[in-house]
């Protein structure tokens, strides 16, 4: 009966006491949770083991009144979840690397053809700058750059996973695009081989 209970009615019977009622919310959006924080570290034990902080900074957060009632209970436990990920990466002085699949073309400027062995060098040079650069923009235009070209998801999904409009999702990369192109240029990087 009380996994029909909404969010708000699930809330307040946890701060009641109720500790059924935080399984019947913590079953409700773990899935949700674990893929935002799984889409940020790309380490599945380093996942589970953020999400299992995540919940118990939410456990506490609710036990003490710090949530106000607002309705929008997942959108505030996804933005916990997401800091929490980017806590980890400031902590730790390092974001995951990205490996680029073999076949992987950065923009449409690189090609793949590896004739000879400094091609290949000049190629994954390139790689590594525009990975070094990506770094240097701010984080939501990151994670959308990331989710869009690494993980190859469509803005849908992004949208999904960041829990913003599909619209938000294309001014970020758009963005993105526009700043990395900035820092191309700033930093005088050639994203051809010739």
């Amino acid at each position: 009966m009380r996994a029909s209970f909404s969010d708000s009615e699930l809330i307040r019977a946890f701060r009641g006491g109720d500790e059924q009622a935080f399984e019947i919310l913590l079953s409700r959006h773990q899935d949700r949770v674990f893929t935002k924080i799984f889409f940020i570290v790309r380490n599945n034990d380093i996942a589970n083991d953020l999400f299992q902080d995540t919940f118990i900074k939410v456990v506490g957060l609710l036990k003490s009144g710090k949530y106000v009632e607002a309705g929008k209970f997942r959108p505030w436990i996804l933005r916990i979840a997401h800091n929490i990920a980017i806590d980890h990466f400031r902590r730790n002085k390092k974001m995951p690397l990205v490996r680029s699949r073999e076949d992987y073309d950065i923009f449409s400027t690189i090609g793949t053809e590896d004739t000879n062995i400094e091609d290949k060098l000049v190629v994954d040079q390139i790689h590594t700058d525009v990975k070094n650069l990506i770094d240097h923009l701010p984080a939501e235009q990151q994670e959308v750059l990331r989710m869009r070209i690494y993980q190859n998801l469509s803005f849908k999904e992004i949208s999904e996973c960041t829990d913003v409009s599909i619209n938000t999702a294309l001014g970020r990369m758009r963005y993105a695009v526009i700043n990395l192109k900035k820092l191309v240029a700033e930093n005088g990087i050639q994203l051809t081989q010739y």
